[in-house]
């Protein structure tokens, strides 16, 4: 009998590399798209698509209801935003929804529930410390909306652990790789370099992790994560600088010497978020996402290794895979 899996999220950049290895397992796929989601229909046809909102309970229950007798939920939805001033609907997404989510998984008796949280959800350590799994989840000890939402959903789904729902945490770091049709944040900036739209660096750097191995680790963590436990889905550290000369030597350019200090690029960000807001674009450098470069970005993931069999590829393959998806999607000139 094939396992079923209800899905939200699916046609985000993380949540179609897990449709992808459902599909693959032969796995029966459900996914909880919105009315409005331009990227609905590029779902594979195999997926069963139910209309559904996050922030109303009552429109997911159909969702709920197609699972049937047996069911794991892989809770990827949610809104990532690096913006200053995101707006209560980043708490009303983040943490209200997935108390939803929560609150139908009881009441149709899921099996499992995985929520897909970040590594913005835990308190930053004093480097050099290295980043682990902690035992407490507070938006208290967090800077900027996105990873308080975080935080506050992350607990949420821990308490409800404690009182008898199978569900675990994952926590990735920012994820990378080959298939973000919605470009996110990294994506973006990378994509403005390899058309050579951005000749600087910033100071500061972070953990990334390939989108790939992040849905091989949420699907790791249905089969074997124990109820109430969080794994990190950390990668490599690097530092912009290095992100971008790595990614100048696989597309045979010179690597960008100008890098500016993240104190300097921290006075900026708020012009540069301004400007974008402007222009109707997503800024990738703005106030938080400066701090976030300036924080401890050092993670472990020796927990996920040891629980569920994690593991990160090579931060080269996922830029590799990344220049060559821009390339299949015309999004930049193909290799010479």
């Amino acid at each position: 009998m094939e396992q079923t899996y209800l899905l939200t999220g699916a046609t985000g950049f993380l949540g179609r590399s897990v449709v992808q290895l459902l599909l693959l397992r032969g796995c029966r796929v459900a996914a909880l798209v919105t009315e409005k989601d331009p990227l609905c229909d590029t779902l594979p046809e195999e997926v069963v698509r139910y209309r559904g909102d996050l922030t109303d309970k009552a429109s997911m229950r159909d969702f709920f209801a197609g699972g049937g007798n047996s069911f794991c939920v892989l809770h990827c939805a949610g809104i990532v935003s690096v913006a200053s001033r995101p707006g209560e609907i980043i708490y009303r997404v983040n943490v209200d929804g997935t108390q939803n989510v929560i609150d139908l998984c009881r009441e149709f008796g899921a099996e499992k529930l995985v929520y897909v949280s970040s590594v913005h959800a835990i308190a930053e350590k004093p480097a050099p410390q290295t980043i682990t799994e902690p035992n407490h989840f507070s938006p208290d000890d967090i800077l900027g909306d996105y990873g308080k939402s975080k935080a506050m959903a992350t607990a949420l789904v821990l308490k409800a652990a404690q009182s008898g729902l199978n569900a675990s945490v994952v926590l990735p770091s920012g994820i990378l790789g080959p298939g973000d049709l919605a470009r996110g944040n990294t994506t973006r900036m990378l994509l403005a370099f390899c058309r050579g739209r951005l000749q600087f660096g910033v100071k500061g750097g972070y953990d990334f992790v390939d989108v790939r191995d992040v849905a091989v680790g949420v699907l790791a963590c249905a089969e074997r994560g124990k109820a109430g436990e969080c794994y990190i889905l950390s990668g490599h550290y690097a530092s912009i600088q290095d992100l971008l000369a790595l990614t100048a030597s696989l597309l045979g350019r010179k690597v960008p010497r100008l890098c500016a200090p993240a104190a300097l690029a921290g006075c900026a960000a708020p012009i540069f978020e301004k400007i974008s807001q402007l222009r109707g674009e997503c800024p990738f450098f703005t106030p938080y996402s400066i701090a976030v470069l300036r924080s401890n970005g050092h993670f472990s993931n020796a927990k996920a290794v040891g629980a569920l069999g994690f593991y990160a590829r090579p931060l080269r393959e996922t830029l590799q895979s990344m220049i060559l998806w821009f390339q299949g999607q015309n999004l930049i000139p193909p290799a010479r």
